[in-house]
């Protein structure tokens, strides 16, 4: 879920100044597609999970909340607020982790940014970071125009900047194009902002009815993206060493989050759209011994 979204719009605007044209929105082109099975090495050891079997807010020892912008606003043009420990928005019930989107005020809150709408947005935490292994998170997806659930990583040091620290987007859904999936990789030299997004999109016409398991396979060749066991993006290590092509050699955590507006807003939000739920089934994490 790239966290510079909004660049995109002002090259939209830029290539096309007209009021007209700058508002037509297409999906990114696929720049790194492939058609090939996704499938777990069969040697590797799982390494972490959350199987989402205890009731009440996530597990504290797995999962901490990302708040850090709801004073200022979250990138991208989003719109939501991301609540700390509610259970209106993060919960565990029936065996799923559930993210939910509501169209609220949370206006006695110190860090209240003025948002209409209040979501979720987990990260893991301790020494849930990893450098390589294949990861599994089994969801359904909320649909509706105006929401943007992801489920993505980024780089743990994050010394260097986005996107030079780089980023793995496993699933992206905008609800404007129900039904699309993306996944995406942001590097320094490969991101939206110079025109080198390297990613790819594929349709899953029940997303939102139905789980599915959304994957990545990430060694130090290369990274495959896909869902059900079958890939739908490529990224392969050029091999030259150069982390503006390649940073992807340093671990990183995973992050669960549903926005409101954004890539998502592009064509307006639907009230009747919320409110929305991401459902989480599980996530499980394997490495190489």
């Amino acid at each position: 879920m790239t966290i510079w979204r909004g660049l995109l719009l002002a090259a939209l605007a830029a290539l096309c100044p007209s009021g007209a044209g700058a508002q037509t929105v297409h999906s990114p082109p696929i720049t790194a597609g492939t058609d090939e099975p996704l499938v777990r090495p069969a040697a590797y050891r799982q390494v972490w999970s959350d199987e989402f079997d205890r009731p009440g807010l996530p597990d504290p020892a797995k999962w901490r909340y990302d708040t850090a912008y709801n004073k200022q606003g979250w990138f991208n043009e989003e719109l939501q607020y991301y609540a700390d420990a509610r259970r209106e928005n993060t919960r565990v019930e029936g065996g799923k982790l559930i993210i939910e989107a509501r169209r609220e005020r949370l206006s006695d809150r110190p860090d209240f940014g003025g948002q209409d709408y209040a979501s979720g947005k987990l990260v893991t935490r301790g020494i849930a970071d990893w450098k390589y292994g294949f990861i599994e998170v089994r969801a359904k997806l909320p649909c509706g125009r105006g929401l943007w659930p992801a489920i993505w990583m980024l780089a743990s040091d994050g010394n260097a900047g986005w996107p030079a620290m780089g980023e793995i987007d496993i699933m992206e859904h905008v609800g404007w194009d129900q039904g699309r999936v993306h996944g995406t990789i942001h590097t320094k030299a490969y991101n939206h902002s110079i025109g080198t997004q390297k990613g790819s999109n594929t349709t899953v016409p029940d997303a939102c009815t139905a789980f599915h398991d959304y994957q990545l396979d990430w060694t130090p060749e290369r990274i495959l993206i896909g869902i059900d066991g079958h890939a739908h993006m490529r990224f392969d290590n050029d091999g030259k060493g150069d982390p503006k092509t390649w940073p992807f050699a340093s671990p990183q955590y995973l992050i669960l989050n549903v926005a409101v507006g954004g890539w998502g807003g592009q064509k307006g939000i639907d009230p009747a759209a919320l409110p929305a739920r991401m459902e989480v089934d599980y996530v499980r994490v394997w490495q190489k011994p």
